[in-house]
């Protein structure tokens, strides 16, 4: 397969060594969202910056190149990007977290925001870490874990960084050094806590998530979530 890295940072980077590992070729790396023919690729794979990853993303719907992203900070633009999607009959997934781990993490999540709902003694609360190179804050998936919790939970009606208002979950986003990434959701009551947690221990299980996500879009037309590739929830 034929792969195109919109983004060539640190995760870029990661991605080419997992994908050549796999057996794939990468034509195309680029941080330059006008310098790159898109139509060498079978699939792109978006890591790029949010003012450039929705025009990427376009970009490959126009060409008939099946794309994944994985940026933060550009979802203003995604439901037009959705629509765009299915009337080019184009091929799309986008996640937050490619993580195959914190995939099963976030159905995890939703699961025990069921049954905490019956409980109005515990209130929720977020907390993310993660390197001091990531901008956005709070991270994109803190929000889908926050927006699932709201999906399954009648008390909650919102999300805020450290919020103390009624009905909104407070998240707390602390920038350390060579923190790839942990994600903790916590129930607390007056006499316990109870806390499940994701901690990634390297960029590769975001990167190996991303390519997987890849190989399964090809050949595919349509929108997808990280569920679909995954065969969950």
């Amino acid at each position: 397969m034929k792969i195109a890295l919109l983004g060539y940072g640190k995760m870029g980077k990661t991605i080419e060594k997992i994908a050549i590992q796999r057996g794939h070729t990468i034509v195309i790396k680029t941080n330059d969202e006008d310098s790159y023919d898109i139509t060498q690729a079978d699939v792109a794979i978006d890591f790029s910056v949010p003012n450039a990853a929705f025009f990427n993303i376009i970009k490959c719907f126009k060409h008939g190149v099946p794309v994944i992203s994985g940026t933060t900070g550009w979802l203003d633009n995604f439901k037009k990007a959705k629509a765009l999607c299915e009337e080019e009959n184009g091929a799309f997934i986008y996640a937050s977290n490619f993580s195959l781990g914190v995939n099963i993490f976030f159905e995890l999540n939703k699961q025990l925001a069921k049954m905490m709902s019956k409980i109005e003694s515990y209130k929720v609360s977020l907390e993310e870490i993660h390197h001091t190179q990531k901008l956005d804050a709070p991270s994109g998936t803190a929000i889908t874990l926050a927006e699932s919790i709201i999906s399954e939970h009648d008390s909650y009606s919102d999300w805020s960084l450290l919020s103390k208002k009624e009905n909104t979950i407070p998240i707390s986003a602390k920038r350390l050094d060579d923190v790839s990434g942990t994600h903790a959701v916590s129930y607390t009551s007056n006499t316990d806590t109870i806390t499940i947690e994701h901690e990634a221990h390297s960029r590769e299980g975001f990167a190996l998530g991303a390519v997987i996500a890849a190989e399964w879009l090809q050949d595919k037309t349509g929108v997808y979530t990280m569920k679909d590739v995954l065969n969950i929830g």
